[in-house]
């Protein structure tokens, strides 16, 4: 093992960034903020900052989603308060940041029908984008998103696309009691796809755990009263909802 040189190894600082995922008027949407300070000032970006030399990695993802718009979340793969919060990747490109070399922790924040953001810190507005018109670095207002986040986004996108085929992650779209027709819209909303409704309905009340009838109905689509659901206490659906083919 080679000794250590202090000289050869530069100071560098640690980031978080944050996927924010909701389903508004049945689309999935992702949180932007637009930069108030340089570099890239003006351009809209993912939500996050640097991390604090006396904190965590979920504390800091969780006050700076506190203080660039107002939106809380909680501890790291859990649901409490209905937001969940969980590390996505860590990207550490040298020069992904132009002030110098910063290491980025993505995390992937997920929540039901989330109120319309207020911008704060060095965020100068903030607001929900389709993430259909975001995707492939696609540019915002004439621009691509800052730094790497085009390709962040990206990955947060999928990571949820994936994890909602083999856990009960949907649930975490839904309010606390939810139709199955409101279910169905969150996968449709986060794979892009059009689902029957009756297979779909046969296969997520058929899944051992997904599902749980909480004794209530509801009239607010419209129609017929629909059954009232909550999260089962399954983590891992099997069989897998699995994703058609695009």
């Amino acid at each position: 093992m080679s000794r250590y040189d202090p000289s050869a190894f530069p100071p560098f600082a640690v980031t978080v960034d944050l996927v924010v995922l909701t389903v508004r008027d049945h689309e999935l949407c992702a949180l932007l903020v637009r930069r108030g300070e340089p570099p890239f000032q003006g351009y809209w970006a993912l939500p996050g900052g640097f991390v604090r030399p006396d904190e965590g990695l979920a504390e800091a993802a969780s006050r700076e989603l506190a203080e660039e718009t107002g939106l809380r979340a909680s501890a790291p793969a859990q649901s409490t308060a209905g937001v969940h919060l969980e590390q996505l990747a860590t990207y550490g490109h040298p020069q992904r940041d132009p002030r110098m070399r910063v290491v980025s922790v993505a995390h992937l924040v997920l929540a039901p029908d989330l109120p319309t953001p207020r911008p704060g810190g060095d965020a100068s507005s903030a607001r929900w984008a389709p993430v259909r018109e975001l995707l492939d670095d696609a540019p915002v207002d004439g621009v691509p998103l800052a730094f790497d986040h085009g390709r962040i986004l990206g990955d947060g996108v999928e990571r949820a696309r994936s994890k909602i085929e083999y856990s009960s992650l949907a649930t975490a779209f839904c309010p606390p009691e939810f139709t199955v027709g409101e279910l169905r819209r969150v996968y449709e909303a986060v794979w892009g796809v059009v689902l029957d409704p009756r297979n779909f309905h046969r296969k997520v009340t058929g899944t051992p755990g997904f599902l749980l009838p909480s004794g209530g109905t509801t009239t607010r689509q419209g129609g017929r009263p629909a059954q009232l659901f909550t999260a089962g206490g399954a983590t891992v659906l099997n069989p897998p909802m699995l994703r058609p083919e695009a």
